[in-house]
């Protein structure tokens, strides 16, 4: 079977726009930093297209590379702080209590 090609539209309309604003912070920064394309591409190892695909902030491109691009750029806790750790924290319960819950981790 082929793959299904996903589209903009099949993602939720905040995430794209915030794609977008990291695309449009990322080439703005490079831009301002006096960093070239091919240095950025080299130092994230993408092509030139996905460098370009990334400053438009299509949401095909993995959060990786987006990811990267901020930090590499030095602007990644301005525009992707990292979450508040009470929402990425399990609790630490005592074992007994957690036996009871052994697959919890397999939702998926």
């Amino acid at each position: 079977m082929g793959r299904t090609r996903i589209e903009q539209a099949d993602f939720p309309t905040l995430v794209c726009e915030r794609l977008k604003e990291w695309g449009l912070s990322i080439r703005k920064q490079r831009v301002a930093q006096g960093i070239l394309a091919v240095d950025l591409c080299s130092r994230l190892g993408i092509s030139h297209p996905t460098l370009r695909r990334l400053e438009l902030g299509e949401p095909t491109i993995g959060a990786v590379h987006y990811l990267s691009a901020l930090h590499v750029l030095g602007i990644m806790e301005m525009t992707a702080p990292q979450p508040d750790p009470t929402l990425w924290r399990m609790n630490t319960e005592a074992p007994r209590a957690r036996a009871s819950n052994k697959h919890d981790d397999e939702y998926f």
